[in-house]
Order: C-alpha cells, then sequence, then structure tokens
C-alpha cells in the first residue's frame, strides 16, 4: 500500500473524491471499477490508501508480470487471476473467504482494459455481480480517470517512455468512490439476475466516472495509438458520438 503511494506520487497527481461510508467499514464490500490502462491499479490501490482502507484487487496475471507494477501488486498481496485456466476459480474462491472474512475486495467486472473508442465503461461480465449476489457483499462503484496517461497499452518502449514522461508531466490521477449500488431487491437465485445486477452496477461505475472528466465527454484527451479500438463491448450510449475507426 505504501509503496504504490510512492510510486504514483512520483508520476501523477492523484484527487480523491467520496469515501466509502463508515457503516460499511469492516463488512464485506465489493468494489466494481473502470479499467482505463495498465497503471490504474496502483491508483486504485493508492487512493485507498488515502481513504484508510485496505483492498484486496483481484487483477489479470499479466498486470502482475509488468515491470515495477507487478512487483508492487505482489508486494501488496493483491491477487492474480490467470483467465482461461483452472486458477481462475481459485481466485474467486479466495475472494469470497476475504469477504467472508469483512475484507474489501476490489475487481474490474469488465474483465479487460477498456478498448471502447471514448474510453467509456464497456458491458461488465457478470463475475463481479455472482459474487456479491453469493456473498451478501455490498457492491461499491469507484471510477477513475487519467491513469491511463501514465503507462501506454501495448509495447515495452512505448510504456516505458510513457512512465518515464510521466513523471515530468505529472498527470491529474482521479479516483472517484460513489454511493452504494442497491442490490437487496434482486433474488440472488432468479434467472438472469447477474445480468440484471451486472448492469445496474455498470451503469453506477459510468454515472461516477462522469464528473472526472467533465471536459472529455466524448473522446479522451489523450489517444494511446497502442490500445486498440473496438465498439463490440460499448454499453451505455449516453456519450456516443462521432468515434474514430477501430483499430486492432
Amino acid at each position: 500500500m505504501v509503496a504504490a503511494r510512492v510510486v504514483v506520487g512520483c508520476v501523477g497527481r492523484l484527487r480523491v473524491t467520496g469515501d466509502v461510508p463508515e457503516s460499511l467499514r469492516g463488512t464485506p464490500v465489493v468494489v466494481a471499477v473502470n479499467h482505463v490502462g495498465n497503471f490504474d491499479p496502483l491508483v486504485l490501490v493508492a487512493a485507498m490508501r488515502v481513504r484508510r482502507l485496505a483492498p484486496r484487487l483481484l487483477a489479470t496475471a499479466g498486470l502482475f508480470r509488468a515491470p515495477v507494477i507487478g512487483r508492487v501488486l505482489r508486494a501488496c498481496g493483491h491477487i492474480p487471476v490467470n483467465r482461461r485456466s483452472t486458477s481462475a476459480a481459485d481466485a474467486l474462491h479466495e475472494a469470497e473467504a476475504a469477504l467472508a472474512a469483512g475484507a474489501l475486495v476490489a475487481l474490474y467486472p469488465e474483465g479487460r482494459i477498456g478498448l471502447d473508442p471514448g474510453m467509456w465503461p464497456e458491458r461488465g461480465k457478470t463475475g463481479l455481480a455472482r459474487l456479491a449476489l453469493r456473498s451478501g457483499a455490498t457492491v461499491l462503484p469507484v471510477a477513475q480517470w487519467g491513469a491511463h496517461e501514465v503507462v501506454a497499452y501495448h509495447g515495452a518502449g512505448a510504456m516505458v517512455a510513457r512512465f518515464l514522461g510521466s513523471v515530468v508531466r505529472r498527470p491529474v490521477l482521479r479516483v472517484h468512490f460513489g454511493p452504494p449500488v442497491p442490490l437487496d431487491d434482486l433474488p440472488a437465485d432468479a434467472p438472469g439476475v447477474a445480468l440484471r445486477a451486472t448492469e445496474r452496477i455498470m451503469s453506477a461505475v459510468t454515472d461516477a466516472l462522469e464528473p472526472l472528466r467533465v471536459d472529455e465527454p466524448r473522446l479522451p484527451r489523450h489517444i494511446d495509438a497502442t490500445r486498440p479500438l473496438s465498439t463490440a463491448r460499448t454499453a451505455d450510449r449516453r456519450h456516443r458520438g462521432p468515434v474514430p475507426e477501430e483499430r486492432g
């Protein structure tokens, strides 16, 4: 946690708004956060430290292999998820155990760095919703913006160059904690309930993101040429306008 705060402070200016209600501290909480870039796990952990929280973060195993970022994530005790392998289920079991102990667990419901041209949250996968419904944990939407400017999406040279450049540019890294997502009216065993819960959660994450990018309502100011674009999983169309041509 301290390591993440130090690294983030070296490359950007962290701004945290919103908070976790006092009544939820020490209770099972699942944080649903948008995924904007390779650096945003460290920004999220640093923001959590500002709010006196110690999350267990579930993130793709690839991030744990990245230089600097991966070392910090491992040192902080976060949970790698090896997608398309049997160990992916192990990560969810570990998350359930942490929630049963009253921990705060953070997940990316999109399941990947978003590829929407406008960088608005994509359609979420149902894993986070199912975890919350099974455990009875409260879902807290958290939005972040600016971390995509620190590290490029792809290419070791581009990633290092962008990271070093951020030490000079020091972009503003914004994180906002939104209000809990009401799921009490959804019976855990009803058909399609996980999908309905996921749509509700992703809408809340999008709502939390809006005030962080009021001057970039449709397209991001910073364009990462290494990030592919795709509208295949675009969800909320409130912010849709003319978009760049898809690239893969």
